[in-house]
């Protein structure tokens, strides 16, 4: 079993940054596919990033393609988040995902472990 714990969430203002952090303990995630989502109040959740087990392939949403990197460090069990040039329509609750794969994977039916998620704020 996999237990994951996101961090950094806030409130920002427009075109500000924010770094969310998602630590896994439990398991190793160094061989699985990681991915961030978020969900709007009255929306869907929707994919916002993915990660091969690696690092070395990842997949971003339209919406945030050049303004958010996703990484990970498998030393210590973590994957990052780095948002940039945030805008209102990002504000959401985030949550990272741990598949049971090694390869990116897309959507959320991928995903077998989930945190509880962090809130961002984008204030304009």
């Amino acid at each position: 079993q996999v237990q994951l714990v996101e961090s950094g969430g806030g409130l920002v203002q427009a075109g500000g940054s924010l770094r969310l952090s998602c630590a896994a303990s439990g398991r190793t995630i160094s061989r699985a596919a990681m991915g961030w989502f978020r969900q709007a109040p009255g929306k869907e959740r929707e994919s916002v990033a993915a990660i091969n087990w690696s690092g070395g392939s990842t997949d971003y949403a339209d919406s945030v393609k050049g303004r958010f990197t996703i990484s990970r460090d498998n030393t210590k069990n973590t994957v990052y988040l780095q948002m940039n040039y945030l805008k209102p329509e990002d504000t959401a609750t985030y949550y990272c995902a741990a598949a049971r794969v090694s390869s990116l994977v897309r959507g959320p039916a991928a995903y077998a472990y989930w945190g509880q998620g962090t809130q961002v704020a984008v204030s304009t």
